[in-house]
């Protein structure tokens, strides 16, 4: 007669299976995409063979970023591109940004500052900067190629050359970096990589440059775009209102069947977030709660799907993994190693996934075993965000309040 407790464990071997099973997928989908997206990093080898001589201007959104702006200028001070001009969109900053900047830039005659004293409010804030100084710098005006990437990136010597060069080797239209992120706070080692992940679960690399089926999406944090495309799908005027202007420049490309492509900068672009773990919140609620076009039903499945593929079902298995160790009681002895292998294996292959995941995102190794728990924190950022959007509460970015309401 099967017992309760033997029903139990068949239900956590179960789990434990469907982790292996899950996992296992996973890693495939990564290899996968692996080889059909390169990487910013492995297109240094296209610099002898693809030319790269068109005009490029990056131009950088910034409010109140004296914490980054000096890593960001000097980084650009570095670029090897020979026509490259930046335009330093300062928006109503009220801290020693511009002070900072001018302090590094000096004379170059490659740099130009503009400053923004109010926003409308029919438009997002970095919006509307990255418009001012499309629209008020000539340089920005007559570039080939426009850069728009934000104030907490920095920019390998080489990156706006190689990233040219692979627009140009695959017929591209717009390219984005998915950057490198930095890991120095506590939360950046736990919740990062299972946020990243998140984020790429609801936007495959692979979905971003399909011709057909495709998901459309960019990264902010670095977007590259012809001039004729970005006048053709309206300029930054045409998403005004956007929180999430990169996603939806992403689908207004799509829309205009432009060739796009989305790639891991691994290490030729890097990104500091926030300085602090309630920013980190925040900046993530953001993005998820306009990623899922601001439906709390579909944060919630998120959440729950993320807490349950990465937290419960690894719990699942551990505890069964211990039990079959122990030795099941009686007549279930003879399946005691099947059950110990099951258990390893599932466990083995869940922090397998992990680790490439931690490895691609060049995030500390040693914190694997915190993936678990990460993820579970993770899933409270989406439940949260599920919860504002019932509670009607509005979103506080780059010092204004925008109200956001649920669809």
């Amino acid at each position: 007669m099967i017992h309760v407790w033997h029903i139990s464990i068949m239900f956590l071997a179960g789990f434990a299976a469907a982790l292996l099973v899950f996992w296992l997928i996973a890693i495939y989908r990564i290899a996968r995409t692996m080889v059909l997206v390169p990487t910013a990093r492995s297109a240094r080898a296209l610099r002898a063979s693809v030319a790269a001589g068109e005009s490029v201007c990056v131009v950088i959104p910034a409010h109140n970023e004296s914490l980054v702006i000096e890593k960001l200028v000097a980084s650009l001070l570095a670029q090897d591109h020979p026509s490259l001009h930046v335009v330093l969109a300062l928006d109503r900053c009220t801290d020693d940004t511009a002070a900072r900047a001018r302090a590094l830039i000096k004379s170059d005659p490659r740099f130009t500052i503009v400053e923004i004293t109010a926003c409308p409010d029919d438009w997002a804030g970095k919006v509307h900067a990255i418009h001012s100084a499309v629209t008020r710098a000539e340089q920005a005006r007559r570039a080939d190629v426009l850069i728009f990437a934000d104030a907490d990136t920095t920019f390998a010597p080489d990156c706006v050359g190689t990233t040219l060069r692979l627009m140009n080797h695959r017929g591209l239209q717009l390219l984005s970096l998915v950057s490198t992120l930095t890991f120095g706070h506590w939360f950046e080692k736990l919740l990062q990589p299972a946020a990243g992940m998140e984020l790429m679960k609801q936007f495959p690399l692979v979905r971003a440059a399909r011709a057909t089926g495709r998901r459309p999406f960019a990264n902010g944090q670095f977007i590259m775009i012809r001039r004729e495309a970005y006048e053709k799908i309206g300029g930054h005027e045409a998403v005004r209102d956007e929180l999430l202007e990169d996603l939806a420049i992403a689908r207004l490309a799509a829309g205009h069947e432009l060739p796009t492509g989305v790639f891991l900068a691994d290490t030729v672009l890097h990104c500091s977030m926030y300085p602090a773990y309630p920013a980190f919140r925040r900046g993530w609620k953001r993005i998820y709660t306009e990623s899922a076009n601001r439906r709390p039903e579909r944060l919630r499945q998120w959440a729950w799907r993320c807490r349950a593929i990465s937290s419960l079902l690894p719990l699942c298995a551990l505890v069964f993994t211990i039990i079959a160790v122990i030795s099941w009681p009686g007549e279930w002895a003879g399946v005691h190693a099947h059950a110990v292998a099951l258990g390893v294996s599932a466990l083995a292959v869940y922090f397998a996934g992990a680790a490439v995941v931690y490895r691609l995102g060049h995030a500390p190794l040693w914190s694997v075993p915190g993936y678990p728990i990460g993820s579970w924190m993770v899933g409270g950022i989406l439940l949260e965000a599920a919860r504002d959007l019932d509670e009607n509460k509005p979103i506080i970015w780059g010092g204004r309040e925008y109200k956001r309401d649920r669809r």
